[in-house]
């Protein structure tokens, strides 16, 4: 299945590289673009690991520090986005370590543009804010692994090795999660669209 979800477009890897780059160089400021870019992506996988908004602030915080301070480690043969990401999930499960807290379903922080095109036929036609919601909804309802790979694959757009690289799970084990979650979301989305078709017939109806 083609990636069908997307947040933003990815920075351009040069322009990327530059920012990093000036930031290395004493230009600290800089660093605020690079947060801004990833800052919703790294407080949801936060919040799909720990299952609790403040702690997920609190790490999505804490993994952009941690990247500040280890950014002359970051060599550029990897996405940045990547990169970070697997810092802000390790730190995430240490936080699960040190709270003792259980993982969590995702709450709804994936209210964002759908990319269409290749999309199942019922993902494609998900296009107002409403359907939006919808797919938020949808994704809230998988069990958190499958969320958490939905978010790195469909909406941040990361490779198989690169999930692997985030994760640690083993790519044979993503591909089956995306699979599973795939079926799991075409069928709830299914019939929320089912019941739009519905809700729409009743009120056409009411109007003739």
């Amino acid at each position: 299945m083609a990636k069908v979800l997307a947040l933003t477009s990815s920075m351009d890897h040069q322009a990327e590289l530059e920012c990093i780059g000036r930031v290395r160089g004493g230009d600290h400021a800089a660093y605020a673009v690079l947060v801004d870019r990833y800052k919703r992506l790294a407080y949801s996988i936060a919040l799909k690991v720990l299952g609790n908004e403040e702690d997920a602030e609190d790490v999505a915080q804490e993994g952009f520090i941690k990247a500040f301070q280890q950014l002359h480690h970051f060599e550029g043969k990897s996405k940045f986005s990547t990169w970070l990401y697997t810092i802000v999930y390790r730190t995430a499960l240490a936080k699960v370590s040190e709270n003792r807290t259980r993982l969590l379903p995702i709450t709804d922080q994936l209210k964002d543009r759908v990319a269409t095109g290749h999309a199942a036929p019922q993902l494609s036609l998900m296009q107002s804010d409403d359907e939006r919601r919808a797919i938020s909804a949808a994704i809230d309802k998988l069990p958190g692994p499958e969320a958490l790979v939905v978010i790195l694959y469909y909406i941040d757009e990361n490779s198989i090795s690169e999930i692997q690289q985030i994760t640690g799970l083993s790519a044979a084990n993503i591909k089956i999660k995306l699979f599973r979650a795939r079926k799991k979301l075409e069928r709830e989305l299914r019939f929320l669209l089912d019941m739009n078709t519905r809700e729409e017939k009743k009120y056409g109806n009411g109007k003739s």
